[in-house]
């Protein structure tokens, strides 16, 4: 999975895959650890939230069984845990960065993007765009 998603502002890609400025544009690290072997300026990143993945029990459980059978449940605890408060900040954060007139790229290292968190964060993060209460 990479570009856009169901044609929104949001794109996917690998942190690894060369930086195309003006169709990325604000590109954010959605991953909890630093990508082995890429510099800082080879990345290109201008956010970094670790604190939008899932937590360490949630990971570790999904990964225990990669038959993908877990897939499933894995989504809709990943859900869950964006609609608590320790995510609602940085959820905030990709929000109004979304809000503006520039692309948003979230990036990962995993291989998978398919079976990671980032599809479900993006479409998560659609659902609240469209959802959201009239401010007027």
């Amino acid at each position: 999975m990479s570009g856009a998603i169901d044609g929104s502002g949001i794109r996917v890609r690998r942190v690894y895959d060369p930086p195309e400025p003006r169709a990325d544009g604000i590109r954010v690290l959605v991953d909890r650890l630093w990508p082995r072997g890429v510099s800082k300026e080879r990345a290109a990143v201008d956010r970094w939230l670790k604190d939008i993945t899932p937590s360490n029990e949630l990971r570790g459980w999904y990964h225990q069984d990669r038959s993908g059978a877990r897939h499933d449940a894995f989504v809709d605890r990943y859900r869950a845990e964006l609609d608590d408060s320790a995510h609602a900040e940085s959820v905030a954060l990709l929000l109004s960065l979304l809000d503006g007139d520039t692309p948003v790229t979230l990036l990962t290292s995993v291989k998978d993007i398919g079976a990671s968190h980032v599809p479900v964060l993006a479409e998560y993060l659609e659902h609240a765009r469209a959802h959201r209460p009239d401010d007027g």
